[in-house]
């Protein structure tokens, strides 16, 4: 089954220009919140022991399409899963929703490495990712029920 996780949050002042649109840098910060989650909830990346070892993942890639604005004040969903593992690098794609109205506001993709610091040495991802089933992961693709939650949300349909 493929890693999944769903966050919220709510479009605060410093997200937005001043007309009251998300801006374009706000969205990076809305699928980091997520993109922590899943790596900490659903592929053992914990802050902690990320801290503790020095190997963090690093974004190498970022691919971000505007769908519709988000605005001031509304709240956003954001689904993100593993969407696909190498030897060296995955990708995590996320789906940024306004729920009320089940807009599709963004989807994203970006690219990671896990790296030892302070060397900047590149490493091998996880073993036990590669079982993850590959086949089953798409941009297209609806998340699981599965999925894990975070703050008290439901489980994406």
């Amino acid at each position: 089954m493929t890693p999944r996780i769903r966050a919220e949050v709510q479009v605060m002042f410093f997200d937005t220009d001043c007309g009251g649109v998300v801006s374009n840098i706000a969205y990076l910060r809305f699928i980091e919140i997520a993109r922590t989650h899943l790596a900490e909830e659903q592929l053992g990346l914990a802050l902690a022991e990320m801290a503790q070892k020095q190997t963090y993942p690093v974004v190498v890639r970022t691919e971000i399409d505007y769908r519709r604005p988000a605005r001031l004040g509304e709240r956003l969903v954001i689904e993100g899963w593993l969407d696909r593992v190498e030897r060296a690098r995955f990708w995590c794609a996320f789906r940024i929703k306004r729920p009320e109205d089940d807009t599709l506001v963004a989807e994203c993709r970006q690219m990671l490495a896990l790296i030892e610091m302070p060397t900047g040495k590149l490493l091998r991802l996880p073993e036990h990712w590669e079982t993850h089933d590959k086949a089953d992961s798409s941009e297209s693709r609806e998340p699981e029920s599965r999925a894990a939650t975070i703050r008290g949300a439901k489980s994406v349909r």
